[in-house]
């Protein structure tokens, strides 16, 4: 997969690449892209299919060197392997028979043309192709063209081919002799535009099509929006065709330049080439004679009055300039084994009503207790796929810790995050890290879609029951959120790695680089054999404010920021993904992401990070201890203000935020208080950097694809209690159901959509 069978010079900085990949072969429609990336560290890019061989299983692209990333994939030779090929992706152009066509494609814009080209003339069009380019070098695919063209019109800016002039001259020369139906135009978007602005004048519909800059191709960061009709649009969701003539040009290509200046820079980099003991006997309930000379051991009273123990942490100074150190250092094991003895072990231990993934909390404390860390491991690893994960981001606040007795008698709850965090990391450090039973294979075959945290729960307790299980993850990495979204030092990717290997051993299959919906379709997978299907694909559809100036330069999603940072590792001087290094960044939001993006700005040299949220902190989702960081760490706190524009300077970078101060009212359905405008109250700020952090949306594309499937109100997947869509075979659960939702509450999803997928085939 992803080798290059065929490379051809078309002139100097321009190649055609023949690339096996059949998935996408099979798929793909004209207007379909894909994403590229070369090299671990390389950027995610964008790149129109220009021909597709579902039979040979290859694709065609046609590709000109302009930066870093476009000229490394240049430098590739036929047998070489690209890192990832994603797709097809976009939605596929709309052909029926219009009458007369024009297609206008500018430079390399003239690969992508020709799939519409064909499918226009198999539709019975009258087509007229318009090639444009600077010199008679930069004419491409002029053969294939006036194959499937009635009439080839070649434009040169110098005169050395074809007619001497631009694009729009030999456009409008068509015009004028006969009457045009439809235009398509596609090339650089300075020619998309004066192409529009001429069909406008004579009232032809127009289509464009828009490869902006993106970061996953998806649309979960939102890096590539833009607006349309006044409206603000996902290229890679919503396109990449749109009407030209409502497509506001002048801020599309303000946008196409964030990153100039950091390219430039960063091409330099072609300049040179890369040279204890276990327990005899397990845990079996509160009755085990152990657990019971446990209890005896100390008194209640004693118990109780034991203080709860402090989470070690880097010093805040020192962690605000460290991108990739953990705050949280972790329990020593004396910490640990005295928080241990706080646990009364309750004989209904209300702490596990308050775990939606049911972990047996007082018995991997215990255990700790009696010094017995491999197997407090272990019992964690019977109903958690990810202990070391939850231990570190779940807000135990929230739920186990919000049950403990000890809040009834007065006394902090039992640290029980810190503990299982401890469980988790002693068994990863020693080495001795155990696989749970796994049960005699039965050979049905289950796909998974989407790998974070839902997915990886429902793949986990399918394994462990003897289902054959596959996950299918869009990106590059596996881990979805957990990677993308979280920073390093709140979670570590290697922690993450290890709790997938972890499931690499119980026999579940990892397939990345793979768009169910888009690479392969369900009716695909269960053409393969596939006998359930749990859709776990994640609400990374990032919601925006649609206040004035919003798509200015440097106004970014929490998405698409955590995602150049933390996925792609932009922040490093040998990463290929450029990232904006704001001194003076405010983000809007006030949950947890927001506080990742903002603590993340502070990491990468910003002098000033504001969180700006419109109600109080009192009404903040955010966990407590991650406001407690990042106020440790210099950010500031701007409450009760909602930003109502943006204004940019000449360049379209964005200078200044206009902030409306607001009161609180009376509860809303979430029962925080509602935000209200104070009338003529506002504060204007000088920022260069927005992250706005407001929250998410279902991504379509998988709920899209599936025929029959019912959707909620806002897009989710409608399930039953079991988890159960209105397709039997298929499940769902997490954010593509919940709508935005916490790791252990996905978890808590894809455990209970495992035990209700195994009783429906057992009884099929």
């Amino acid at each position: 997969m992803n080798k290059i069978l065929q490379k051809e010079h078309f002139s100097e900085k321009v190649f055609k690449l023949v690339i096996e990949a059949p998935l996408i072969a099979k798929s793909r429609k004209a207007g379909h892209f894909v994403i590229v990336r070369v090299g671990e560290k390389g950027e995610r890019m964008p790149l129109t299919i220009a021909a597709a061989d579902p039979v040979k299983g290859t694709i065609t692209l046609v590709v000109q060197e302009v930066g870093l990333s476009s000229t490394r994939l240049c430098e590739l030779n036929v047998g070489d392997y690209i890192t990832d090929v994603v797709g097809p992706l976009g939605k596929a152009t709309h052909i029926e028979n219009f009458g007369t066509v024009v297609c206008a494609g500018g430079g390399v814009g003239v690969a992508p043309m020709l799939p519409i080209v064909q499918a226009l003339k198999a539709a019975g069009n009258r087509v007229i192709t318009v090639l444009a380019g600077r010199t008679k070098e930069l004419i491409i695919l002029e053969k294939e063209m006036r194959e499937s063209s009635d009439e080839v019109i070649i434009m040169t800016d110098d005169g050395s081919y074809g007619q001497k002039g631009l694009v729009t001259e030999g456009v409008e020369a068509v015009i004028k002799r006969e009457k045009v139906d439809k235009c398509f135009a596609i090339g650089p978007a300075i020619m998309m535009k004066f192409v529009c602005l001429l069909t406008k004048k004579y009232d032809i519909p127009t289509d464009v099509s828009l490869n902006t800059i993106m970061v996953d191709g998806t649309g979960m960061c939102g890096a590539c929006r833009i607006t349309v009709g006044g409206k603000t649009k996902f290229v890679c969701v919503d396109g990449p065709e749109f009407d030209g003539h409502q497509v506001d040009f002048d801020e599309m290509l303000k946008r196409m330049g964030a990153f100039k200046d950091i390219e430039r820079g960063e091409i330099h980099k072609l300049d040179t080439k890369p040279a204890t003991c276990e327990a005899e006997q397990a845990a079996s309930g509160r009755n085990a004679e152990w657990r019971e000379a446990l209890r005896k051991s100390m008194k209640p009273k004693e118990r109780t009055a034991i203080p709860r123990v402090k989470m070690n942490e880097l010093d805040p100074e020192y962690r605000s300039h460290s991108r990739k150190e953990e705050v949280n250092l972790g329990l020593s094991e004396e910490q640990a084994l005295t928080e241990a003895k706080r646990c009364l072990d309750c004989a209904n231990p209300s702490c596990m009503e308050g775990c939606p993934v049911g972990i047996d909390i007082p018995g991997f404390v215990k255990n700790i207790e009696r010094g017995e860390f491999l197997e407090a491991a272990r019992t964690l690893k019977k109903t958690s796929a990810l202990p070391a994960v939850c231990g570190r981001v779940c807000p135990q606040e929230k739920q186990c810790e919000s049950k403990c007795i000890h809040l009834k008698m007065g006394h902090e709850a039992v640290a029980i995050g810190y503990l299982e965090r401890f469980a988790a990391d002693y068994e990863r450090e020693s080495g001795q890290i155990s696989v749970p039973e796994i049960a005699a294979k039965n050979g049905i075959k289950i796909a998974v879609v989407g790998s974070g945290p839902a997915g990886l729960s429902f793949a986990g307790d399918m394994a462990k029951m003897g289902y054959d299980v596959t996950v299918f993850e869009a990106l590059h990495e596996i881990g979805g959120v957990l990677k993308y979204g979280i920073p390093e030092f709140r979670l570590p990717n290697k922690i993450v790695d290890v709790e997938i290997e972890n499931l690499s051993k119980m026999g579940v299959t990892f397939v990345k680089d793979c768009i169910v919906g888009k690479t392969i379709s369900v009716e695909d997978l269960e053409s393969e054999g596939f006998k359930g299907i749990f859709v776990a694909s994640g609400a990374g559809l990032p919601n925006f404010m649609n206040i004035p100036g919003e798509n200015s330069i440097n106004i970014m999603s929490s998405n698409e920021y955590l995602t150049r940072v933390n996925l792609m590792d932009a922040a490093s001087e040998d990463a290929d993904t450029p990232v904006t290094f704001g001194k003076r960044v405010a983000v809007i939001g006030g949950g947890n992401t927001a506080m990742d993006s903002v603590r993340t700005a502070r990491r990468l040299g910003a002098e000033k990070a504001m969180i700006i949220y419109r109600r109080s902190e009192a009404e903040m989702p955010a966990r407590l201890e991650e406001v407690k960081h990042a106020k440790e760490e210099g950010v500031e706190f701007l409450t009760l203000h909602n930003p109502i524009e943006y204004i940019a300077d000449e360049k379209g970078r964005v200078k200044q935020v206009v902030l409306q101060k607001m009161e609180l009212g009376e509860p809303d359905a979430s029962g925080r208080r509602s935000p209200v405008a104070i009338p003529g109250a506002t504060v204007t700020l000088d920022i260069d950097m927005a992250i706005v952090s407001v929250g998410v949306s279902p991504n379509p594309i998988v709920p899209n694809s599936i025929p029959g499937l019912e959707l909620g109100r806002k897009g989710t997947i409608a399930v039953n209690d079991d988890m159960q869509s209105s397709i039997p075979t298929i499940y769902a659960g997490g954010d593509i159901v919940r709508g935005g939702a916490t790791v252990i509450l996905a978890m808590g999803d894809g455990r209970r959509a495992a035990a209700a997928m195994d009783r429906q085939l057992r009884q099929a």
